[in-house]
């Protein structure tokens, strides 16, 4: 009993003012960020058309991690707390997002690295709301304008095909005028005959 007194319970309770000071900390960070918030959107709005080539440019230059299906739809998508488990990953794009100068990522990043990414959830999560406006908008570009799998063999083929075509459509036009001729040509000798014995017969003497 004495043991656990004056060794085990304070360890504990060492543990446990540590991770209450953190914690204390964390949420500081957190309404400083917040605070920050209005002046983060200003200077997002103002940057944005600079932004989104970046931010799209480091995210195909990221780890495979921060493309699995899970991160992908807990962070990119639709962020969540969820997807904050791998803070490595995590990390690693806040890291990304400072180097090219996003807004709020310096604060962000350094209250992720010293106090975890999950205790300052909402710093993380907003920055990753606003990345994902790029990454979203990208995929739907994509699937509107899906790029062209047509083969050079296939396109020589289709033009080929349109050369057949139109050749026949022209020898079809061809053999009609030339039947169209034809006919009009007998038309014409059926009628000769005819106008010759109409002659004959007018100019024979009455009897």
């Amino acid at each position: 009993m004495c043991y656990w007194k004056s060794k085990v319970l304070p360890t504990i309770k060492k543990v446990f003012d540590k991770n209450g000071i953190k914690k204390t900390a964390a949420a500081e960070a957190c309404k400083s960020f917040d605070d920050s918030k209005d002046d983060i959107n200003k200077d997002f709005e103002a940057k944005k058309n600079e932004l989104g080539p970046k931010v799209i440019e480091i995210y195909e230059a990221s780890s495979t991690e921060m493309k699995t299906t899970t991160l992908k739809e807990t962070l990119v998508k639709e962020p969540k707390e969820a997807g904050l488990k791998n803070s490595t990953a995590v990390q690693k794009f806040l890291d990304e997002l400072v180097q090219i100068e996003f807004p709020g990522s310096k604060a962000a990043c350094e209250a992720s690295s010293e106090y975890g990414p999950r205790l300052v959830s909402g710093p993380v999560l907003f920055l990753f709301e606003k990345v994902s406006t790029f990454i979203v908008t990208e995929e739907r570009e994509n699937e509107v304008t899906p790029p062209s799998t047509i083969t050079a063999g296939e396109e020589e083929a289709s033009g080929q095909e349109k050369e057949i075509a139109i050749q026949e459509e022209k020898n079809e036009e061809v053999a009609v005028v030339a039947e169209k001729s034809e006919a009009t040509e007998a038309a014409a000798a059926a009628a000769e005959p005819a106008k010759v014995e109409e002659v004959a017969a007018a100019g024979s003497p009455k009897p």
